[in-house]
């Protein structure tokens, strides 16, 4: 495709994503509080679908990935979604009732209570790591809610964008329901759409973009943001069961996931004895060589696979050890990166500078408890915190 044919396929698209909005704006003033059956009804219709579509979806992430666990697909893109509906099903009519509340003794005559209710057209923006789980899941409460929704998609996961399109046009008009993905060159159309809510998930530098648009129509913004997440081993936890969590949590989807483990925090004594142990455990789950293992993840493109090489090769020459925990060829092994436990980490590094997004496990080690708390509070508040520790 040539640059002017790609820039009218984006205006086409803009033109459809600005025409979708009015018809579900038209849609919703013309139903704007729909009743218990009618959300309940859509629910059961997507919980269906996704169920129906399992196995295409797998392979359509897989194919975006190059390589994507289809075990991993199935239990925490799909298996997660199909479990939010199932639990929006059950517990919609109560959240649906009025909440009563107390009131102040000037107006004892009065009777309040909370009614809640739809807002209106909400906006999902999308990211790749889990392009389906993170679409599905905001979708489920947002029809829960009452509400008609509109869902940007990541750029670089085109099949999996082609089988949610196909999959949610089967069961909803697009005054419902509207899919857009790497059609829309700029996101930045989709987040000056006046919604009456925005769901983002992904990094804290999109999420300001995000929330600098949407203040221009004063949207309010539910934002899930990433960070570096720390493990924090304490002295007296059994440390082969801390390593085994904290490499089950690093190889999961490559280390491709929010609330991943960024860095680890151990005892100093302990750090070689921990790097063993994670080694053993990745070895334990996947082999010693990974080329041809399709139960582990890839990296998801070229771009994020060369951002994780150059974090390792900054860390590698500014002192640090370096441990691969199997086999691979960087060059030629499809981005199937193996979790990295890296040692003697110093703050110039950018390994402890940056969310690392992948199956690279920093070890900083300690002296006292004392001195790993001021440490990870002198970094910004993490999305997740794992202690391991029997001291309650």
């Amino acid at each position: 495709m040539t640059l002017s044919h790609s820039q009218e396929f984006s205006d086409s698209a803009t033109k459809h994503m600005h025409l979708v909005f009015a018809q579900q704006r038209a849609a919703f003033d013309a139903n704007p509080y729909p009743d218990l059956d009618a959300r309940r009804t859509k629910l059961f219709k997507l919980k269906k679908q996704i169920i129906r579509y399992q196995d295409v979806i797998a392979a359509a992430i897989n194919s975006d990935f190059s390589s994507r666990s289809v075990d991993e697909s199935k239990l925490l893109d799909l298996l997660g979604s199909v479990l939010e509906a199932e639990h929006a099903i059950r517990h919609l009519r109560k959240w649906m009732r009025p909440s009563k509340r107390r009131t102040e003794l000037l107006f004892l005559s009065n009777r309040l209570a909370v009614q809640y209710q739809p807002k209106g057209i909400v906006g999902v923006i999308v990211p790749w790591n889990f392009p389906v789980y993170l679409a599905l899941g905001p979708l489920v409460a947002a029809i829960a809610a009452g509400n008609r929704v509109m869902i940007k998609l990541p750029e670089i996961t085109p099949a999996t964008n082609a089988v949610l399109r196909r999959m949610l046009a089967e069961v909803f008009t697009e005054d419902e329901v509207c899919i857009f993905g790497e059609e829309i060159l700029d996101p930045a159309q989709f987040t000056s759409l006046p919604f009456n809510h925005i769901v983002f998930t992904g990094s804290p530098a999109i999420g300001r973009v995000v929330m600098r648009a949407a203040a221009e129509n004063l949207t309010p913004v539910t934002l899930e943001l990433g960070g570096k997440s720390p493990a924090l081993v304490s002295r007296h936890y059994p440390l082969a069961d801390a390593a085994k969590r904290v490499l089950h949590g690093k190889a999961t989807n490559c280390g491709q996931i929010c609330v991943a483990p960024d860095y680890a925090l151990v005892p100093k004594e302990q750090v070689n004895q921990f790097a063993e142990e994670c080694k053993k455990n990745f070895t334990a789950m996947y082999g010693s060589n990974i080329s041809n293992n399709s139960n582990y993840t890839s990296i998801v493109n070229d771009r994020h696979f060369k951002r994780l090489l150059e974090i390792l090769d900054d860390a590698k020459a500014k002192g640090a050890q370096i441990i691969a925990c199997a086999e691979y060829d960087r060059d030629k092994d499809a981005r199937r990166m193996p979790v990295h436990i890296v040692l003697n980490c110093t703050p110039d590094m950018r390994i402890l500078k940056e969310e690392l997004f992948g199956p690279v496990l920093p070890v900083v080690a300690y002296d006292s408890l004392d001195d790993a708390i001021a440490y990870i509070k002198a970094g910004e508040r993490p999305l997740a915190l794992y202690c391991f520790t029997h001291d309650s």
